[in-house]
């Protein structure tokens, strides 16, 4: 038996600014659950990205914007990942249960946006180990 498999989600992102949760654009936030909270938001000057206490949600619009990804990822489908604080940036690698890997870049980053996305990681990982 033969199969293809589709592994398309490899991908990068590079958010460049924080949003507070109340200037986020509305179709961002009607993908987030009832029962979830968001933690923080960012964005590029075209994608965004909402991180919930369960969830990560990333939005993926092309440079035209005649389409929109939106990938919804529980924090309990990752299977490793890691953390790396550089001069002004940061990033996230994460490996998903189905063999999928992202890298999430964040830029523009001082001490206090650090230690933001730090809380954030350190909820994903609870969450994610708690399986």
């Amino acid at each position: 038996m033969a199969y293809a498999k589709f592994k398309e989600l490899t991908k990068y992102f590079d958010f460049k600014a924080e949003v507070p949760t109340s200037r986020l654009p509305e179709y961002t936030t009607e993908y987030v659950r009832k029962d979830e909270e968001i933690l923080l938001g960012y964005k590029t000057h075209r994608d965004h990205a909402i991180f919930t206490n369960k969830t990560m949600i990333l939005f993926d619009r092309d440079i035209v914007g005649t389409y929109k990804k939106i990938h919804m990822i529980p924090y309990k489908s990752i299977s490793t990942s890691a953390i790396c604080f550089k001069p002004g940036k940061a990033e996230i690698l994460l490996s998903l249960d189905s063999g999928y890997q992202m890298r999430i870049n964040f830029v523009n980053m001082n001490h206090e946006k650090k230690e933001h996305l730090k809380v954030v990681y350190k909820t994903m990982m609870e969450e994610s180990v708690g399986k």
